[in-house]
C-alpha cells in the first residue's frame, strides 16, 4: 500500500508516492524498542537519507535511536505504533521534503557547514530558501551531510587534499575566500546559483577540468530520448512520463506510431513484439481501443489472410475484453463500409473466422448484430453491413436455441425414467398409449385398487 508524500493532497493521481511506514516492536520491559523496518524505502522515496526522518522520530517523541545502514535496521527506543510514527513522518515532510513555494517534494537540501545553515532549493519551482534552523534534527544534518555516512562524518577523504587546494586558490584568485568553498555537488549547484550562471551545462568537459568534475547531467529532448530508450520495458512502465496527461486520441497515436514501425520491420508476428505493444497500451491506458488501429493498420481486401498471420496479436488484446471486441467490431465497419465495399459480401465469412479464432465472443456478436449504430459509420452503413451478417447472427442463435432445447429434453427423460410408482409386493405396468384396456380370452384384467373407490366388474366394461 502507498500514500501521497503530502498526505493533505487527496488526489488519487498524485504522482508522488511513498510506502506505508511499518513498525515493528522487540522486546520487553526497559529493553523495548521499535524497528522501522522498511525505513530505507520510505527514505529514497522522499530523497533524504533513512537517518533524518530516523532522528526525527527520536526528536519528537524524545527517545534515543539507533542506525545500522549496513543490516539495514532503524530503531527507535520505546513502542511506537505505525499510526503514530506515519503522523511524526508527515510532519518531517512538511518541515524538510516539501517546497514551501509549491508543495512539491522535489527539494534538495544543501547543508552549508562553516555557514551553520541549511537551504531548500526546489527543482520544480526554482525556490531557495533556508529551513527552520530551530528544529533538533537541524543539527544533526549540519553533522551529517545528505552525501556523507553519518558514521564517517569526521573522517576526510583521502586523495582530494591537493584538489581542494587547488580549489581554494582559485577561489581566493576569483575574491572568493577559502571559508565559501564548496565541498559538495550540492554547495557547488548553489553557489552557482547565487552567482548567477545557468544550469543549461553542455555534458562535454571544459579545458581544465577534472574527470570527476562533469556532474551535470544532459537534460535536452534528445538525451532524454536516447535515455528512455535504453531503458529495459519494465523500467519503462515505472518512468514516468508525461503521457497520461495527453488526451486519449494522443496516446493512442503513440501507440499508432509503434505498431507501424514493427509493422514495417515485420516483427508483429514475434511474441515479445507483441507483449511488448500490450505493456505500453496498458501503460498508455487505451488498450481496448488498440483494435481500431490494428484494424486500420494490418487489414486490407486479403483479410481473411491477415486475420491467420496476425491472430495472437489480435488475440492479445480482444480475449476476454468485450469492449475491446466491440472496438474491433467498429473497426470492422469502417474497413468494409468505406475502404473495402467489395468485402460487404464476405461480412459472415470474416465473422465466422473472428469467431472461430476466438476473437469474438458468441454474445458480443449476437448483441451487435441486434441493431444498427452510428458511432463509427452512418447509420445507413450499419444498417447495411449488419444486413449482410444476419446470416452469420441467425446461425448463433439458433445454434444456442437448439443447445437449450437439448438441455431441457435431457431434463425430461430424466423425469420420465423415475415416473413410475412400485408397490410392495406388486408391480404395475402401464400401457404406452392406448386409453381402452385390452380384455384376452374374456379374463378380467388386472386394475389396479384403490381404497377410497369400489371395485370395477368386466360386465360394466
Amino acid at each position: 500500500m502507498s500514500f501521497n508524500i503530502d498526505r493533505s493532497n487527496t488526489d488519487p493521481f498524485y504522482r508522488y508516492k511513498m510506502p506505508r511506514l511499518i513498525a515493528k516492536v522487540e522486546g520487553k520491559g526497559n529493553g523495548i524498542k521499535t524497528v522501522i523496518v522498511n525505513m530505507t524505502e520510505v527514505a529514497k522515496a522522499l530523497s533524504r537519507p533513512p537517518t533524518y526522518p530516523t532522528k526525527f522520530f527520536g526528536c519528537e517523541l524524545g527517545a534515543q535511536t539507533q542506525f545500522d545502514s549496513k543490516n539495514d535496521r532503524y530503531i527507535v527506543n520505546g513502542s511506537h505504533t505505525d499510526e503514530k510514527l506515519q503522523t511524526l513522518l508527515d510532519g518531517f515532510i512538511k518541515k524538510f521534503v516539501l517546497c514551501p513555494g509549491c508543495s512539491n517534494p522535489e527539494t534538495n537540501l544543501v547543508v552549508q557547514v562553516k555557514r551553520g545553515t541549511i537551504l531548500q532549493r526546489c527543482i520544480a519551482c526554482g525556490y531557495n530558501g533556508s529551513v527552520d534552523m530551530r528544529h533538533k534534527l537541524t543539527t544533526f544534518i549540519l553533522k551529517n551531510p545528505p552525501d556523507q555516512d553519518p558514521n564517517a562524518a569526521a573522517t576526510p577523504v583521502k586523495g582530494k587534499k591537493g584538489k581542494k587546494e587547488r580549489g581554494s586558490k582559485k577561489d581566493e584568485e576569483d575574491g572568493a575566500s577559502p571559508d565559501a568553498t564548496p565541498s559538495t555537488a550540492q554547495e557547488q549547484i548553489a553557489a552557482i546559483r547565487e552567482s548567477g550562471k545557468s544550469m543549461n551545462l553542455p555534458p562535454t568537459k571544459q579545458k581544465g577540468d577534472d574527470d570527476d568534475e562533469d556532474w551535470g547531467d544532459d537534460f535536452t529532448e534528445e538525451a532524454i530520448k536516447q535515455r528512455m530508450e535504453e531503458l529495459s520495458d519494465a523500467a519503462k512502465g515505472l518512468a514516468f512520463t508525461d503521457d497520461l496527461e495527453k488526451p486519449a486520441e494522443e496516446r493512442l497515436n503513440i501507440i499508432y506510431e509503434k505498431i507501424k514501425i514493427k509493422k514495417d520491420e515485420d516483427e508483429l508476428t514475434k511474441q515479445t513484439t507483441i507483449k511488448e505493444i500490450f505493456s505500453e497500451a496498458e501503460r498508455l491506458e487505451v488498450k481496448d481501443k488498440v483494435p481500431l488501429v490494428l484494424v486500420e493498420l494490418l487489414l486490407t481486401d486479403k483479410v481473411l489472410t491477415q486475420l491467420q498471420k496476425f491472430k495472437g496479436l489480435f488475440l492479445k488484446f480482444c480475449i476476454q475484453d468485450q469492449k475491446a471486441q466491440k472496438a474491433l467490431l467498429g473497426g470492422l465497419e469502417i474497413l468494409i463500409t468505406r475502404e473495402y465495399p467489395d468485402l460487404l459480401p464476405k461480412t459472415s465469412h470474416i465473422l465466422k473466422v473472428l469467431y472461430d479464432f476466438d476473437i469474438l465472443e458468441e454474445s458480443v456478436i449476437v448483441e451487435w448484430g441486434k441493431k444498427p449504430s452510428k458511432k463509427y459509420v452512418t447509420k445507413e452503413e450499419s444498417t447495411q453491413i449488419l444486413k449482410e451478417a444476419q446470416v452469420f447472427v441467425k446461425w448463433l442463435e439458433e445454434a444456442e436455441e437448439e443447445s437449450d432445447e437439448e438441455d431441457e429434453n435431457g431434463e425430461e427423460e430424466d423425469e420420465v425414467n423415475f415416473s413410475h410408482t412400485e408397490r410392495v409386493g406388486e408391480v404395475k405396468v402401464e400401457p404406452a398409449k392406448s386409453t381402452v384396456p385390452v380384455i384376452n380370452g374374456g379374463k378380467k384384467p388386472v386394475i389396479e385398487e384403490d381404497d377410497d373407490e369400489d371395485d370395477i366388474d368386466i360386465d360394466e366394461i
